[in-house]
């Protein structure tokens, strides 16, 4: 697995590379060679964001935890991205590396695992709009996400509020 740091606001030091890199590498366990992890610090004020989304295979893992230091997020985060791998164990066996889930040294108690279930089913007519409008409904509906048609290209789009209180704008692709 290909480790990849990227940094901003901020200066990861020789020993925070180091740390990250010792730490993510335990993941290499479930992934293949051409597998990458890609690890995001952010520094926002006097807080520490860690972001880290594994690719593979076509699929993608992600994770982020904010903090006081980059240290403890990467021991936040960690737990965070293995408890996904876990929840879906049954999904990604067939996609992970052989032997994955031979080992039990975990970054977190398998009790933990909530189980995950759909509980609610809705259907909704797809409006044809621009991203803009479709912030205006988002912002008028008081929803973290917006489902429309892009009035232009006829496809599907989703417009969802950040953390920092900017909207974002998500267009899928096809695999």
């Amino acid at each position: 697995m290909r480790i990849e740091i990227s940094e901003k606001n901020c200066k990861a030091s020789e020993k925070l590379v180091g740390v990250v890199e010792k730490k993510v590498s335990r993941l290499e366990k479930y992934f293949d060679d051409d597998s990458v992890c890609s690890v995001y610090l952010k520094q926002e004020g006097r807080f520490s964001k860690t972001e880290v989304t594994i690719y593979y295979k076509g699929n993608m893992i992600r994770a982020e935890v904010s903090g006081d230091n980059f240290y403890d997020n990467i021991d936040a985060v960690l737990p965070k991205i293995e408890k996904q791998i876990y929840k879906h164990k049954s999904k990604l066996e067939s996609r992970l590396k052989k032997d994955a889930f031979v080992e039990k040294q975990l970054f977190f108690r398998e009790e933990e695992l909530p189980e995950a279930h759909v509980v609610k089913t809705k259907t909704f007519r797809l409006t044809p709009m621009t991203a803009e409008e479709a912030a205006e409904q988002l912002d008028l509906l008081g929803h973290t996400f917006y489902i429309f048609q892009d009035a232009e290209t006829g496809e599907v789009r989703v417009v969802y509020l950040r953390e920092n209180g900017d909207i974002g704008l998500l267009i899928p692709q096809k695999a």
